[in-house]
């Protein structure tokens, strides 16, 4: 009993040992999880707070994404109602003194064509002075179309390359040593001086090809989207002022020579008609378009990037806004409220190549080159050959019975008398009107009344050639220059500044320009030979014979026809925004307008 009693004690012992050391198991067991649990619990506190941080982060950089967005779209939208300063007429004269050289350039040397070949291409014993040969006369008149059409391409593409003004003065360098260049024709043989004036020509066409497409985008995304068309316009309207000083300066060039050095006329003296001196004549008329160039060319220099191009294109928002404050003193504050929307905003990154660039823009590219190619080939076929025209209705003597100096004097003041009472008119009624009417309709209106005046000519033609009846087809032939100009003219070099992306912008002005001198250098070529006469006995030396005058002109009055036609399909950029045109912020201007309507708003310099 005393051992059963014993073991069962030992027995209870052990038991209560085994229990003590689960029970402390357990103790540790239960430690271990509250520990695991701690650790968990650590780890998730230290994971929620690296998520915060992540998304604090996360939301500071899109805030800072957020504002330098509001920047650019400030840097853009401040200028949409912008007040007109004294700063937006200096940039008109500084972009315009570029057109006034480009057109003194490209127009000046139909002054001279006449001259040349009496110099050069005089022959002993011809009836009549001497003209330059068909393929002479087609390179001096359109060999400068040729640069310009490149130089329009080139330098609209590296405009949104490079930016606006790095571009600027390049171009402006370029027309002031090859103008210089070109008076200073090398040689004395006939081919000497005319191969080294097409040279010369054509990279001065070139430099003035760069000018069309910076001048226009400068000044679009510099203005006010209320005056925008009218600065723009005005840019170019130094065109006629262009025009008007070749003829201008031809007359006092070609006065001075004439009284200075007297000379029978040609049907007495073939030889005498043409002193010596007057192979200087031509030489300074041509070189006189450096010096307009050469006096703005330090104002260039000066002039800032376009915000628009630094904000939207170059993505450096913060120096547009420094450029804009350093021209007009103006602040560009970030609008907190809006950066929801911003947020959701896609980006519009598509190129000039791709299917999005056609969906939304192909048929206004397609409308804006057509348009200005049909354009050029009636403006520039009148302009380069007024002379032949005037000629032959008999405003213009007969050359055999001229002095080479008086026949560069006549043919001057002819040109002046156009430019004078039709063309220059016509670029400051748009002016005054583009902002007021709209684009499209000046364009239609234009190419419509072309057409009438261009058949007006034609049909009745053998009519104006009669000596009572000049004065009546210098009026009608001056009309078709004003709503030339006062139209279709003005419009086409407007419109591409105003419809097309910020990034591509330039190129697709320069693109448009380039198909008008594709135009101009099918006038200039075309109605060379078509304007001869359908009768060989009448046809000038060399040539071969065309269809008339008459029939030239009813080609032309079609061509403005089909012009009228292609303008159906340019869209109206009156009174609306270049983002608006442009879809690039689509929906943001109604709102803006909304938010910021009686606001002192201030412009964007260039």
């Amino acid at each position: 009993m005393d051992s059963a009693g014993t073991e069962l004690e030992c027995f209870l012992a052990l038991q209560k040992q085994e229990q003590l050391a689960a029970s402390h198991r357990v103790n540790n067991l239960w430690e271990e999880v509250q520990k695991q649990k701690e650790l968990e619990r650590t780890l998730q506190k230290r994971y929620g707070d690296l998520v915060a941080d992540k998304e604090k982060i996360q939301h500071l950089m899109d805030e800072h994404r957020i504002q330098a967005q509001l920047q650019e779209e400030n840097c853009s939208k401040k200028s949409l109602n912008a007040k007109t300063q004294l700063y937006h007429f200096t940039t008109i004269v500084i972009a315009g003194m570029g057109f006034f050289t480009d057109a003194y350039d490209l127009f000046c040397i139909s002054l001279v064509t006449k001259l040349l070949g009496r110099i050069y291409y005089h022959h002993d014993g011809a009836p009549k002075p001497g003209i330059l040969p068909p393929g002479v006369s087609a390179a001096v008149n359109g060999v400068a179309f040729c640069g310009t059409l490149l130089g329009q391409l080139f330098f609209g593409w590296l405009g949104d390359k490079l930016g606006r003004k790095k571009v600027y003065g390049m171009t402006l360098m370029l027309m002031v040593i090859c103008s210089i260049a070109s008076g200073l024709s090398f040689g004395k043989t006939p081919n000497g001086v005319i191969a080294t004036l097409c040279f010369f020509r054509f990279w001065l066409g070139f430099g003035i090809g760069g000018d069309y497409p910076l001048s226009a985008t400068i000044m679009s995304e510099y203005a006010n989207k209320k005056t925008r068309g009218a600065f723009i316009a005005a840019v170019f309207a130094m065109q006629g002022f262009g025009i008007l000083a070749g003829g201008i300066v031809a007359l006092v060039v070609a006065g001075t020579f004439k009284n200075a050095y007297p000379s029978p006329i040609y049907s007495v003296n073939a030889k005498d008609s043409t002193p010596p001196e007057a192979d200087l004549v031509w030489r300074i008329i041509l070189m006189f378009g450096a010096i307009p160039a050469l006096l703005t060319y330090y104002w260039r220099m000066k002039m800032p990037e376009t915000a628009r191009y630094t904000a939207l294109v170059a993505k450096n928002a913060t120096k547009a806004a420094a450029d804009m404050a350093k021209v007009l003193n103006v602040e560009i504050e970030a609008e907190k409220d809006k950066i929801e929307k911003i947020v959701q905003e896609k980006g519009n990154n598509f190129g000039l190549f791709t299917k999005q660039f056609l969906h939304r823009h192909g048929l206004h590219l397609l409308g804006t080159t057509s348009t200005w190619f049909l354009l050029d080939i009636a403006f520039y076929s009148q302009n380069l050959f007024q002379k032949d025209i005037f000629s032959k209705i008999g405003w213009i003597p007969h050359p055999e019975t001229m002095n080479a100096l008086d026949e560069v004097f006549k043919i001057a003041r002819a040109q002046t008398l156009i430019a004078l009472c039709s063309t220059v008119p016509g670029y400051w009624f748009t002016v005054a009107f583009i902002d007021k009417i709209g684009r499209f309709a000046i364009q239609l209106m234009g190419f419509f009344f072309m057409t009438v005046f261009m058949f007006a000519l034609a049909i009745p033609y053998n009519h104006w050639t009669k000596k009572e009846n000049r004065i009546g087809f210098v009026i009608m032939y001056s009309l078709t220059f004003f709503f030339a100009n006062f139209g279709p003219n003005a419009t086409t070099f407007v419109v591409p500044a105003e419809i097309f992306p910020a990034r591509l912008r330039s190129t697709c002005h320069g693109i448009s320009a380039a198909a008008g001198k594709a135009g101009a250098i099918v006038g200039a070529f075309g109605f060379l030979y078509a304007a001869q006469s359908t009768d060989p006995k009448l046809v000038d030396a060399g040539y071969p014979t065309g269809i008339g005058v008459k029939n030239t002109l009813i080609v032309l009055g079609c061509v403005n026809l089909l012009g009228m036609l292609f303008t159906l399909l340019v869209p109206e950029s009156k009174g609306k925004s270049l983002e608006e045109m442009s879809k690039e912020n689509e929906g943001e201007e109604e709102n803006y307008e909304t938010e910021t309507k009686g606001e002192d708003a201030q412009t964007i310099p260039v």
